[in-house]
């Protein structure tokens, strides 16, 4: 079980790093564009985020096995 949650914070890090480390101008427009964003704003696509990995980790869960 410790191992899987190592290897999700491992990927989590990996997926985190690549578009810094591939296109930085972007990502910091990025950033720039979602600090201007309003609290609501951000919780919804914080919601939407946390729903699809949700839903991600029950296909994986369920189906591929």
């Amino acid at each position: 079980m410790s191992y899987v949650i190592v290897a999700a914070i491992g990927l989590f890090f990996l997926f985190e790093g690549i578009l810094p480390f591939i296109a930085p101008k972007l990502w910091r427009r990025m950033v720039s564009v979602m600090a201007q964003q309003s609290d609501r704003s951000l919780h919804i696509t914080g919601l939407i985020c946390m729903l699809i990995g949700l839903f991600l980790l029950y296909i994986a869960h369920h189906f591929v096995v």
